[in-house]
């Protein structure tokens, strides 16, 4: 909904600076401020952002998502309403590096607060195999040691870096804290609801990543196979090796020779999945499974909830990817 806007102060300004929180600009008669009592106008770039923006906005926030329930969110074409919308928002909260299009129509648009939730957290480069298996073992912060991998097939921020840092709870408990710190600076007047309801993610985060360290401790393997490159993040922190069957594009057709490496790999390694996802083509991922007698389950990257996902949100559908992955490696 639209609402009247106040002036925000140098002050403010300065300070969301300094916190690195995105880039908050304003416009000589425009501010994000809904301090006259209206709604707090956030446009989200898609599902993991639309769900923090509600999650820490609560009642004082209004959120809209430029990608559809249901929707790939890295093929989106951003349509002249979306761009109306977005002109008419107080904030854009998105992640730079993942929807092109996205990028663009935000970098060009006079919206007041743009916020990037890559410049939260730190991104990693993330891929796998390209030539044979060449590892690099190196230890995470929980002390696992885990392959880094070449692969072929990386899907990267504009710096080589992996975008998908929702998938790893602590990494998406960071981006909280900081969206929290944008919304508290661009919209005083609730800063103490926000500063509340982001202490309250970040727990129920703190939790889930609890949840995945225990329940993956025991396993028997630590290789998985998926659709595309969207869990390295999730492998880094976990210890575990995603091997990826596409790259970029989650619908791209693997390479006669990606196809033979990775049978060679689940042989090898001990994989019994293929992973594939709600919102791209099983047929790939079938395929391969039936090719090379594994068996197949969804390891969801949450780009989006629809009626075919294990859960209703975030939490739900993570513990079922949980669930997915005990399964398939061998958890006790």
């Amino acid at each position: 909904m639209n609402v009247r806007r106040h002036h925000i102060s140098t002050a403010a300004l300065a300070a969301v600076a300094a916190l690195g929180l995105g880039t908050l600009t304003a416009c000589s008669s425009d501010s994000a401020a809904a301090g006259d009592g209206g709604t707090f106008d956030v446009v989200a770039s898609f599902y993991p952002m639309a769900f923090l923006a509600e999650q820490i906005g609560g009642e004082h926030v209004s959120v809209t998502s430029l990608t559809e329930p249901g929707q790939e969110p890295h093929d989106l074409e951003i349509s002249a309403r979306q761009t109306a919308r977005l002109e008419e928002s107080d904030a854009a909260l998105y992640l730079k590096g993942l929807q092109p299009s996205v990028d663009e129509a935000i970098g060009q648009s006079p919206v007041a607060v743009k916020i990037d939730a890559a410049t939260l957290t730190s991104l990693e480069g993330h891929g796998a195999e390209a030539d044979g298996h060449e590892e690099e073992h190196a230890e995470d912060e929980h002390g696992h040691e885990h392959a880094e991998e070449e692969h072929g097939h990386e899907h990267e921020h504009e710096d080589g870096k992996d975008p998908h840092v929702w998938l790893d709870p602590v990494k998406y408990a960071e981006v909280a804290e900081g969206v929290g710190k944008a919304f508290e600076k661009a919209d005083p007047d609730h800063a103490a609801d926000y500063r509340k309801n982001t202490a309250a993610l970040v727990g129920r985060l703190n939790d889930l990543d609890e949840k995945f360290e225990t329940g993956l401790a025991d396993r028997k393997n630590s290789v998985f196979i998926t659709t595309h490159a969207a869990f390295g993040h999730l492998a880094e922190r976990y210890g575990l090796t995603q091997e990826a069957i596409s790259g970029l594009d989650p619908e791209s057709e693997p390479s006669g020779a990606r196809v033979k490496e990775l049978q060679e790999t689940a042989k090898a390694d001990g994989v019994t999945t293929v992973f594939y996802e709600t919102l791209v083509s099983d047929k790939t991922a079938k395929t391969l499974a039936r090719d090379t007698g594994l068996g197949t389950d969804v390891l969801d990257p949450l780009e989006g909830i629809t009626d075919a996902s294990r859960g209703d949100d975030y939490f739900q559908v993570m513990e079922a990817n949980l669930k997915a992955l005990r399964t398939a490696l061998g958890a006790k």
